[in-house]
């Protein structure tokens, strides 16, 4: 972790090749210290593929001839340039809807949107402004023509428009690491291990620093990954076979988590463990943790059967508000209906932490990180062992 954590990884942002790198390289030397095998098909940990990064460099928008501020926008486009008039479709989401659900929503809706956000929304619009303004990752074929336009407002009467927009873009090079070991009785039934390596890279330096180190988020998650390889690698006793994915590209979109999901069938994913932030203790205190979207399948359950007797529990998500469930990697498996769910320990509304320069190892409790390891292996062990099967999730109530 101290690793992943420090300085000379620069933050680890997807955009950075040479940071991301850097981390990559790391991930894979301690992957071969656990003597995981490359997945079929592969011949390296390495697994490779492109997307394109397209950078914000310009956006005005004037109603009615009035100039909105950039604080009350956000453009969602994967377009060099962008135009609007007074001609574009017009939409809103209320106070009453979930923002970030109902963002996702929007963008399947085809053409050209602007779209006025309820001004009750501003804590949840700030989080999609940082999402969704870092830059954005498609596919090198995207040809979408839609773009759409968020402001944070209530609905106005539109007398003009005017949106002019300007992006850079530029093919990256991108990589997940990934590793596995072969089950014995059930080797094609599969059960992921998980955690994104990225971070968000430098920011404007606080007290001289610039480097949003990422040591709860992921870098613990990731350590948790590495850990779980090496016990299993060395136990021996799996019958279902174990994968090992350090994600890229979490923080700015779940690209790896997409790609890595194209290239495998989900009907034989037994279940996902997307470990999350363990570094400080839950709302609970220290042997507890929560697990997103505990409701929509028996996998949470499953986990708290198999730590009775200790002094570890695993809870719902109690910060349902912030939509936990989809952000992060779990919700691109859930969407194609396998029991796939985050565990973290952290308490995000007040985790002052959180995505800036301050995010050290200095302010994570190792115990509760090694803790929630030790509970997460566990939990999972009838799952490993192929006594018990996660019950699927319903991919039609995941947006």
């Amino acid at each position: 972790m101290n690793t992943l954590a420090s300085d000379d990884m620069r933050g680890r942002s997807a955009l950075s090749p040479a940071d991301i790198d850097r981390a990559a390289s790391f991930i894979e030397k301690e992957f071969q210290k656990a003597k995981l095998k490359p997945l079929a098909g592969m011949t390296s940990y390495r697994q490779h593929f492109q997307q394109k990064s397209i950078l914000l460099e310009k956006l005005d928008v004037t109603i009615s001839g009035v100039s909105i501020p950039d604080s009350l926008l956000i453009l969602v486009s994967t377009k060099e340039s962008v135009e609007m008039d007074a001609t574009t479709a017009l939409d809103s989401i209320s106070a009453a809807q979930s923002l970030f659900p109902s963002i996702s929503a929007m963008e399947r809706k085809p053409g050209n949107k602007i779209v006025f956000v309820a001004p009750e929304q501003s804590e949840n619009f700030k989080v999609a402004k940082r999402y969704l303004g870092r830059g954005k990752i498609v596919g090198v074929d995207d040809q979408s023509e839609s773009s759409t336009v968020y402001i944070l407002g209530k609905p106005i009467r539109v007398e003009s428009v005017k949106v002019e927009a300007r992006q850079r873009v530029e093919i990256l090079n991108m990589s997940n690491v990934v590793g596995m070991i072969e089950g014995k009785s059930l080797k094609d039934e599969f059960i992921i291990f998980s955690g994104h390596y990225d971070h968000i890279g430098i920011q404007p330096a606080v007290e001289g620093d610039s480097i949003a180190n990422g040591a709860d988020d992921d870098a613990s998650g990731t350590t948790a990954v590495i850990t779980l390889a090496k016990y299993y690698s060395k136990l021996k006793s799996n019958e279902r076979s174990l994968i090992f994915v350090a994600f890229t590209a979490e923080e700015i979109g779940g690209f790896g988590s997409k790609y890595f999901s194209q290239q495998l069938d989900p009907n034989q994913v037994v279940a996902m463990f997307n470990i999350e932030m363990i570094g400080k203790p839950s709302k609970w205190g220290t042997n507890s943790a929560f697990i997103t979207g505990f409701e929509r399948s028996n996998f949470g359950e499953i986990l708290e059967k198999n730590v009775q007797g200790t002094q570890f529990h695993f809870y719902p998500d109690p910060y349902i508000e912030q939509n936990l469930f989809y952000r992060s990697d779990n919700a691109t498996l859930a969407r194609l209906g396998v029991p796939a769910h985050s565990i973290s320990t952290d308490q995000i509304p007040t985790d002052p932490y959180y995505h800036t320069v301050n995010d050290e190892v200095e302010t994570l409790d190792m115990t509760n990180i090694a803790s929630t390891i030790r509970a997460i292996a566990k939990g999972a062990a009838s799952i490993v062992g192929g006594e018990d099967t996660p019950t699927r999730i319903d991919a039609t109530k995941v947006k």
